[in-house]
């Protein structure tokens, strides 16, 4: 902004005055001072690009957070024939919670139809599979009447975190613990 007033003043000072005028011409015809000279691309050695996170699947992202605050890997991997039904329940329920915690927080999952299960509803022609699944008998172009089975589910938002670490460990899902002492 500075430079802007300075330009308007050297403007209107040399239009008005013709001493300011020669004063501006003198400064402009004379040699500008030497610049100290700027290292070249060669001198200042090749360029280290910055390291990249290592490249990881959003579906292990996801993975290792329902382990980590749900330990749902741990649940699933565990074999459950020596347990007894009471026993697995028991373990079932903390599972369920923090993982759907995990889900929630993540996703906002919400159900994709409005109405309850059994409820009559039309599915519109030229309808998307991807968002109905017509069970029985389909024929015919639609529109499509028939009772709700399922009201299916749909994420209102993908918020995956971020992986962060270093190559190696970039398909680890749960790091190995170990109790020092």
């Amino acid at each position: 902004m500075n430079r802007i007033i300075l330009a308007m003043r050297v403007f209107f000072a040399v239009l008005f005055s013709r001493q300011q005028a020669e004063r501006v011409a003198e400064a402009l015809s004379a040699e500008p001072p030497a610049q100290p000279a700027l290292p070249t691309e060669a001198a200042r050695g090749p360029k280290t690009p910055a390291p990249k996170p290592a490249p990881r699947s959003d579906a292990l992202n996801l993975l290792a957070a329902l382990q980590r605050e749900g330990r749902l890997v741990d649940f699933l991997m565990e074999p459950l024939d020596g347990y007894s039904d009471a026993q697995i329940g028991a373990a079932v329920r903390d599972v369920h919670r923090d993982c759907a915690q995990v889900i929630e927080r993540f996703f906002a999952i919400r159900p994709a139809a409005a109405e309850a299960e059994g409820a009559s509803v039309e599915v519109p022609a030229g309808f998307d599979p991807g968002r109905y699944r017509l069970l029985g008998q389909v024929s015919g172009p639609g529109p499509f009447r028939g009772r709700l089975v399922h009201p299916g589910w749909e994420a209102s938002r993908c918020d995956l975190p971020t992986w962060t670490g270093a190559a190696a460990a970039a398909r680890v899902i749960a790091p190995i613990e170990i109790e020092v002492g």
